[in-house]
């Protein structure tokens, strides 16, 4: 939207005020402005980073002229008498002057949270189309970021192919469990993931700083008796949560939890941080949940924890409840990721002898498929121009 009616000095220069044709208005501050200029001595033509402090840029700066033409708006900075050139539509998606607060448990717009009912067909493309083809891939990619879940159908059925899939958008991170890690059936397992058990929905690793943000578990054989997957929209739960519950949510939110793993003699994991992880303006931005990891709570005051205990409890009802889940028999070639700060996942238990079930899993890391997406977008954006 760059259609402005009008563009005001106010408080003697250290802010502007515009409004637009449909009734949109925003107040920006000068030091704000003059330190985000997009302009080649304020910020590098070639990557986009600051080529200045804070420290750099007068603390009594002032706006003295304002002016607008097609489509960008110039401002003169004092006492510099530096004009500076900003895109209207770029100050209109960066305004911050906001009446009201977002409530407590926000979610960004690009998030959308699902149920059981979610067809995960939606989110499902082919390996070959998103090697070769942006467009594809870009979907999928958006597909993660929306939905915090995706699959992919007919990959190479050879070991180490879950690598090929994380390759297309960024890396993956080593951990004690090596680069990939195998989920088949162990003799003297170092995880409970290593057996045939039924494994309750969670997200992986709690127990580290920073917990891993991406999963992908990829099928090489599953010919066993049961072994289905479960995904569950942990976002959706904490909403759940807090309409139920909002104490509740309030205790999980502002207390934390402490996650533990001794796998092996040589490792000693652990972390203390909240089930449910709000950012300071209240988006909820993180859901840990992990029975098998969760380690004696001694954050939450006395008084507090009966009350947490029972949201802790309510948590997992609606974690377990069918209804929440999306299940699904991956078969040789197939793949799913999940977001693990949002997507939790478990498995149905299925039999040791009368076949065979083996998975590998690998830890890529979100910032890397959100830069992927980012360029993909704006290169298909650009083609379409």
């Amino acid at each position: 939207m760059s259609d402005l009616t009008s563009i005001d000095r106010i408080e003697n220069g250290t802010a502007v005020r515009l409004v637009w044709a449909d009734g949109f208005s925003a107040r920006y501050h000068a030091i704000w402005l003059r330190d985000n200029a997009p302009d080649p001595e304020t910020r590098s033509a070639s990557n986009g980073q600051k080529l200045v402090a804070l420290r750099d840029l007068p603390a009594e700066t002032v706006i003295s002229t304002v002016t607008s033409r097609d489509g960008d708006v110039r401002l003169t900075f004092m006492p510099e008498n530096k004009p500076v050139d900003y895109a209207v539509s770029w100050l209109r998606e960066h305004a911050y002057d906001r009446e009201s607060q977002p409530p407590h448990g926000w979610l960004s717009s690009k998030i959308e949270t699902w149920d059981g009912s979610f067809d995960a067909a939606k989110v499902t493309s082919n390996f070959n189309d998103m090697s070769t083809q942006e467009t594809v891939l870009c979907d999928w990619l958006s597909g993660v970021r929306r939905y915090g879940f995706a699959k992919i159908t007919g990959g190479p059925v050879e070991d180490g192919a879950l690598i090929q899939v994380a390759d297309m958008f960024g890396y993956v991170r080593e951990t004690n469990y090596g680069k990939w890690f195998e989920v088949q059936t162990e003799i003297n397992p170092t995880n409970l993931a290593y057996t045939g058990l039924g494994l309750q929905a969670h997200t992986d690793n709690p127990y580290r700083d920073p917990t891993p943000t991406l999963q992908i578990l990829y099928c090489l054989e599953n010919s066993a008796e049961g072994g289905d997957n479960q995904v569950v929209d942990g976002f959706r739960v904490a909403k759940q949560l807090r309409e139920i519950d909002p104490k509740g949510f309030a205790l999980l939110s502002g207390y934390c939890a402490r996650f533990e793993y001794q796998g092996t003699d040589d490792v000693h994991l652990s972390t203390r941080k909240p089930m449910i992880e709000v950012s300071p303006d209240g988006e909820l931005t993180q859901i840990r949940f992990n029975n098998r990891s969760t380690t004696a709570i001694t954050d939450v005051p006395y008084d507090d924890m009966p009350a947490y205990y029972a949201a802790y409890r309510t948590m997992g009802d609606i974690i377990d409840d069918p209804a929440m889940a999306v299940s699904f028999k991956l078969m040789p070639g197939e793949c799913f990721i999940v977001d693990n700060t949002r997507v939790l996942h478990g498995r149905s238990g299925y039999a040791a002898t009368g076949g065979s079930r083996w998975l590998q899993g690998c830890y890529p890391d979100k910032d890397g498929l959100l830069s992927t997406l980012r360029v993909l977008e704006e290169r298909l954006r650009r083609r379409a121009a």
